[in-house]
Order: C-alpha cells, then structure tokens, then sequence
C-alpha cells in the first residue's frame, strides 16, 4: 500500500501539522491502496504563506524563464505518462486503455496548450494614451474532484504557472494518488519554492479553509454545484474571484434528419464514457417524435452492447464508479427513475452479472421519460441515459434548456441553416454539432448552474489575471 501522507509545501515534502490518516480505496477490487493525511488550517495557513512569499519573484519572472519551466514540466509528464494512467485507473476505476488514451492525455494536453498560448500571449498593449497591462491575480486556491482528476488539476495549474501565478491545490481524497503524482513532477521541474503547493484533505477542513482564507486572491473549484455555493459562500467575506466548472444536465437533440443509427450510437456510446462520470455527459436524448421509436430500440442495442470489465483489462468497456457512495447514489437515481414511470430498456439496478465486488453498474437506458422527472433533472454521474420525445424544434430548444444547468449541449442535423439556428438558441456554454468533439485549446465551461468562467488554453488565461491601466 503506498505511503502518500506527506505534503507538499515550501519545496519540501513535509508531514502535517497533525495526523490524520485516510486510507484510499480501489473501486474495482474493494482492495485498500494508499494511505493519505487528511490537512487542516494550519496546514492551509503554512502552503498559503510560502505561496504568498513566492509571488512577488514568480510573477515578475521573464516570460521565457516561464516557458522553460513549463517545457520542462511537460516533458517530466510525458516521461511519466504510463505511471500517470495507471494511478487514475487504480484510484478511480478507469479502464487502463481509456485511463492511457484520454484521461492521463488531458494532462500532457493542458500543459501544452497553456504552453503554447503563453508564447503568443500580450500582458501589455496601448489603448489611447492608456498602457493596458494584464498581471497575475497573486495566491490562487485549487479545489478539485475525482472524476476526471488530472484533467482538473492540470487545467487550473498550468494557466496559473503561465500567468505567474503562485497556487495551493487540495486534490479529491476519493482519487489523491494521481495528485500527488503530479507534485512529484512539479518538484522535479524546479519551480521556485512555493509557486506550487499541495495539501490533501477534505471539504470542510482544507477546501473551505481555502476558500476563506484572507490571503488567497481567487479559487477556482471544480465539483458538484452543491459543493459550489459552499466554496462560493465561504469566499465571499474576503471579496476574492471565485471560478467554478460544476454540474450538468446536457441535451442531446436528434432531428429527424439526422442520420439516426449513427447518432444514438455515439449518443450512447459518450454517455456511457467514464462510466457515465464526467459533468459534460450527454445525459438527456431528445429524439424528434417521427423516429423516436426507431431510435429507442438502437439506443437498446447500443447499451447491450457496452462492455463491463475490470480496469485491469485493457479494451474498451466500463470500469466501476469511483466509491460506494457514488454507487449508491446512482442505484438510488435507477430506482427512482423506474418509481417515477419511465420504461427502463436497459440495465437497471444491481450489479452486472459476475460483479460482485467492486462498484460496478449496469450501463442503464430509459424510454418515455418527461423532463420533470427526477433523472431528467438531476445529475446521476452514472452511465443512465433519459430519452425524451419532442414535436417541433422550437420544443426541442425549449426541453434542452429546460434545466438548471448550462454546461454542453449536443445535436444531430444534416441541415446547416438548423445546426446555426438552434446553436445560437442553446444557452450552454459548449456546443456540439454532429458529434464533433473540442481540442485543448477550446473553452470550456457552462451557463446558468454550471458555473463561471473558462477553462482551456488561451481562456483559461484570463480568471488568472486582474487588468491594469497605466495612463500617462
């Protein structure tokens, strides 16, 4: 069972002011694998100091100095890359050939498109007789979860190295393995002591901490939008940025001509990724009335079609959930969705067949399902799919941003002058048309209950940043 007790403050590996042990779960086996502290506020309040005497060297830092660091860190990553897919697959459950192709891939993406946009990035242009300058906002907080672990890290620190940030992340304790992981390549790039510092602990005694603490200028949280308002709320009293990537609840509009067979495969196919657990899922599927039928039944197909495996295995199937909590979440979610009266067509409650041990599910499909139930309006993060009829496409538009979230939307038209209509008529941050998919350089981030702000290369730039104007 590995050791990960120590923090990471200061540019040394320390132990906490106090002990406190977690031991770390695999989801798959059930089986114990690591051992983290849980911090809190002392601890806080030292990786907040050492951050805080490291920001007036590290912003000032000439940008190539920041290049080269970075160059550095990326090439420390991709050296490391296999390790990295490895620790997410223990600590999460991901499958190690979609923990190798796509999830460890979104460090290595990050740091890269952060890299690239910093050397073509103007901190300073003339506007009039006004010097418009962008510095780094100072001491940055980072809260981030479990799902899609260093994907979130990796796209918080790297705007915020290449900005000149200086920083504290507390990684999820549910996935803390693939975190502290990356602090070790962070000590190995040679960052000056204290731009980079990282704590684990929990919400309450390290993620509120941060929030609140008078010495940290902004904190970027990503998770659950419950967890949210929290960070939000404990925040306000300092008057510091908050930027938040929370839940959501994306639509997935098939017209009826659309090229059905195709669509609702991919349709299923990216609602079942990551075991069903990423907040931009494809969760609601509106079908046009005239080919809902059609679309049920290859929907049907699709779904038993999806593979449950052990991580360990490589192929594309699904892992389990991350944690018993979220296993019975999502059970909880299922069962609600049969009480409410929707027609379950696929999977169900329970567990696979011959998966005893370990949070597995089964990947789950509802017909007949109206925008006001449960599992159309809540967040399962779970691979359960609701499928809804529409009759017209301004109903269509109606039921997608019938939601308190704004994060994705998705849809299937063969008709360009429809694709830009309703487009412009989806209030989510994040459009998909045809099931084209985003690179790292695009922005991510939602509307509404979503959250705030813009993660992803040259976006993600500006929540990092305060704007000066210097008139002479």
């Amino acid at each position: 069972m590995k050791d990960l007790r120590k923090f990471y403050i200061d540019g040394q590996w320390i132990d906490p002011v106090q002990s406190n042990d977690l031991d770390v779960e695999n989801p798959a086996s059930e089986e114990l694998v690591a051992t983290i502290s849980l911090g809190a506020e002392a601890d806080v309040n030292h990786a907040v100091a050492a951050a805080r005497r490291a920001f007036p060297g590290y912003s000032q830092m000439p940008v190539d100095e920041r290049i080269s660091l970075m160059e550095k860190l990326l090439q420390i990553y991709v050296d490391r890359y296999d390790e990295m897919a490895v620790a997410i697959s223990i600590e999460m459950g991901a499958p190690i050939s979609f923990a190798t192709a796509a999830q460890a891939d979104c460090g290595r993406g990050h740091i890269n498109a952060a890299l690239e946009a910093l050397k073509q990035f103007e901190f300073e242009r003339q506007v009039g007789n006004t010097r418009i300058v962008k510095e780094a906002i100072g001491v940055c907080g980072f809260i981030t979860p479990w799902n899609w672990p260093i994907n979130q890290i990796s796209c918080k620190v790297a705007p915020a190295l290449a900005t000149g940030c200086t920083m504290v992340l507390k990684p999820s304790e549910i996935a803390p393995i693939s975190g502290y992981l990356f602090t070790e390549m962070m000590d190995q790039a040679g960052f000056p002591a204290g731009v980079y510092n990282m704590v684990n602990g929990d919400g309450p005694n390290v993620g509120a901490v941060i929030a609140g603490h008078a010495e940290v200028d902004m904190v970027s949280f990503t998770g659950s939008t419950r967890a949210g308002i929290l960070v939000a709320k404990a925040a306000a009293d300092t008057v510091k940025r908050v930027t938040q990537e929370l839940g959501g609840k994306s639509p997935n509009i098939i017209f009826e001509d659309a090229d059905l067979e195709s669509a609702v495969t991919a349709g299923v196919n990216h609602m079942m990724g990551n075991t069903g657990q990423s907040c931009n899922a494809p969760s609601r599927m509106l079908v046009h009335s005239s080919v809902y039928d059609k679309a049920v039944a290859i929907a049907k197909q699709a779904a038993g079609n999806v593979a449950v495996d052990q991580p360990t295995k490589e192929g594309q199937h699904l892992g389990p959930l991350s944690s018993r909590v979220q296993f019975d979440k999502v059970q909880g979610l299922i069962e609600r969705g049969i009480e409410e009266g929707a027609t379950l067509v696929a999977g169900g409650p329970g567990k696979p067949k011959g998966f005893e041990t370990g949070y597995f599910v089964r990947p789950t499909v509802f017909a007949d399902v109206t925008n006001e139930m449960t599992i159309a309006q809540e967040e399962i993060f779970g691979p359960v799919l609701s499928m809804i009829p529409f009759e017209t496409e301004e109903q269509a538009i109606q039921i997608a941003n019938d939601t308190p979230y704004g994060l994705s939307a998705y849809f299937s038209t063969t008709s360009e002058e429809r694709a830009a209509r309703v487009a412009s008529q989806l209030r989510a941050g994040m459009v998909s048309i045809n099931s084209a998919s985003q690179d790292y350089t695009a922005p991510f981030g939602g509307y509404k209950q979503s959250g705030n702000g813009r993660e992803w290369g040259e976006f993600g730039f500006d929540d990092f940043l305060e704007i000066k104007g210097i008139t002479v």
